[in-house]
């Protein structure tokens, strides 16, 4: 899959600009699909060209003008015929990390502990920042009042899976920590 259908589902939201489009996806797009604000620039720029979204300039007085991007017919018909597709493979975890933990048997288990420690550190981040977002989407609901009544569910249903990995993270992490105290003691 490539950054396009991401573009097009988060602007599924409404007209966004870039720069409105680079902090959705810090938010609730990075948990599953990271990107640069310049992939999301350039990938903007692809998708007008191909007219599957709709350019329009913003003059502003005291900052450079902006443009703000809304999906086309042609946009919503191609994120249509993608979200019907099924998954081309299951996922796939590549993460330098679980290298390291492989090899640290002939490495250092003090920078194994370190790393585990940041990813800890990563993980409780953006753990608190989906929450923000949850309790923000949910305003004062319980969540199956939300999941009942939204306009729009998808955004919640994929802040879960970033919810569950995080946490997942953090048991996995505070597991690896325990085992290497017993193990290798802090020198």
């Amino acid at each position: 899959m490539s950054l396009k259908y991401a573009v097009l589902a988060a602007l599924l939201e409404g007209e966004a600009s870039g720069y409105e489009l680079s902090k959705v996806f810090d938010v609730s797009l990075a948990n599953f699909w990271p990107a640069t604000p310049q992939q999301l620039y350039r990938e903007l720029e692809r998708l007008a060209q191909d007219g599957l979204l709709e350019a329009r300039v913003v003059q502003q007085e005291r900052r450079p003008n902006k443009r703000m991007f809304t999906l086309t017919a042609a946009g919503r018909d191609e994120l249509r015929v993608f979200a019907a597709e099924p998954p081309r493979r299951p996922t796939a975890v590549r993460d330098e990390l679980l290298i390291k933990v492989q090899a640290m048997d002939d490495g250092d288990p003090e920078a194994v502990r370190s790393h585990i420690e940041e990813r800890m550190t990563w993980a409780r981040g953006k753990l608190d920042r989906y929450r923000r977002v949850r309790e923000r989407l949910l305003h004062g609901r319980t969540e199956e009042q939300y999941l009942h009544e939204a306009d729009r569910i998808g955004p919640y249903l994929t802040l879960m899976a970033g919810i569950a990995f995080e946490e997942e993270n953090l048991r996995w992490c505070t597991r690896v920590l325990a085992v290497l105290n017993r193990r290798v003691p802090l020198g």
